[in-house]
């Protein structure tokens, strides 16, 4: 599992806050029809939805991971116990 979605969420919030600060200093008016503030905003949504469901996921797997740990101990425990 690599950590590739992550980084490119963040990759897609740092170029929405990049446009942002264009659009504020008055660099840029517009992405072909779109205004600049619409597509920030949606670039920095999809960027925040990766990390998070990123983080998500690993922490997941880090559950059930810790549950088949203490599993395996419990069973190695009750088979020493008999």
């Amino acid at each position: 599992m690599t950590r590739a979605g992550r980084f490119a969420g963040y990759g897609l919030m740092a170029a929405a806050a990049l446009l942002a600060v264009a659009a504020r200093r008055g660099l840029i008016d517009s992405i072909g029809p779109f205004p600049v503030a619409a597509v920030a905003l949606l670039i920095g949504m999809i960027g925040v939805m990766l990390v998070f469901t990123d983080l998500m996921v690993r922490g997941l797997y880090a559950q059930v991971d810790a549950a088949k740990g203490k599993q395996a101990a419990d069973e190695d425990g009750q088979e020493k116990g008999e």
